[in-house]
């Protein structure tokens, strides 16, 4: 089958050169033929006639925030650390274990508990 169809191309091709025995020459282009294609060349054309709008200073205002810095914490009023300060030296020292004044002291609690050992008769 491949023999039959390269025969067959042989054939074409010998009558195609017969059917142009007229002159050859070469040639050589210097530039590429282009197919038209209207949708790029109307794109091209709106590129070409595009002009962008000149940017202002003013333009980036309704974009950007302006920046303000955040208000300071209020200061603590020197009144207050005073009396706060007055109120701690009168404090009374709390120590575990000391009675405070008034009250009875606290009974000593054992943390250690040893088990009675039960008497059990030897049975030896």
């Amino acid at each position: 089958m491949l023999s039959h169809s390269v025969r067959a191309s042989r054939s074409l091709l010998t009558r195609v050169n017969r059917q142009s025995v007229g002159v050859s020459y070469r040639t050589f282009m210097t530039t590429a033929t282009r197919r038209a294609d209207p949708v790029q060349d109307l794109y091209l054309r709106e590129l070409r006639a595009y002009k962008p709008k000149p940017t202002k200073a003013g333009d980036a205002e309704a974009h950007v925030q302006k920046f303000t810095a955040p208000k300071p914490p209020p200061s603590p009023e020197e009144s207050s650390l005073a009396s706060d300060l007055q109120a701690y030296e009168t404090q009374t020292v709390e120590v575990e274990g000391q009675a405070v004044a008034g009250e009875e002291a606290p009974k000593e609690e054992s943390w250690f508990e040893e088990d009675e050992e039960e008497s059990h008769p030897a049975a030896h």
